[in-house]
């Protein structure tokens, strides 16, 4: 939630107009997750923050995004993490890593990438629903992304 609350806040500076959901209800700061609401705020134009997870101890975060991510049929899920795509095995440990900037789901199976938990990995394959891994920490990857640059790597169908 505090994460949620951090991206509202900077998106708000840069005058976008935010939405923040919870799956756990704590209304002084957040809306409760209703898909319905979720999804009229996206035709709305606003960005819409989830938060929270889904309030199920037995889910990760991965697990959430793609549940959510399907439950409001998102074009894209974007997977901000420490380095700038997917690679042949993990860069901060194997420096002959070589990045990958386009694959299937089958290859990343095939591949025995870790790029997410199964289940997630699993909602977001049965759906046909693209995944973007990228840097989060380098200074405006998430914007380029949304302004529909190609940066880090790419899995499809």
């Amino acid at each position: 939630v505090i994460n949620g609350l951090a991206l509202q806040s900077a998106l708000e500076t840069l005058d976008v107009f935010t939405r923040l959901v919870s799956a756990i209800e704590m209304r002084e700061i957040a809306e409760p997750y209703i898909r319905r609401k979720a999804i009229s705020h996206l035709r709305k134009g606003r960005v819409v923050i989830f938060a929270a997870g889904t309030s199920s101890p037995f889910f990760t975060t991965d697990s959430a995004a793609a549940l959510r991510a399907n439950e409001i049929n998102a074009d894209v899920i974007l997977k901000g993490t420490r380095v700038d795509g997917i690679y042949t095995a993990d860069p901060e440990k194997d420096p002959s890593a070589t990045k990958i900037d386009e694959l299937s789901f089958a290859s990343v199976i095939n591949k025995n990438l870790k790029i997410m938990d199964m289940t997630a990995f699993t909602l977001c394959q049965e759906n046909g629903l693209p995944i973007v891994v990228f840097d989060i920490n380098q200074p405006g990857n998430l914007k380029r992304i949304v302004q529909g640059e190609k940066i880090g790597s790419l899995v499809t169908a």
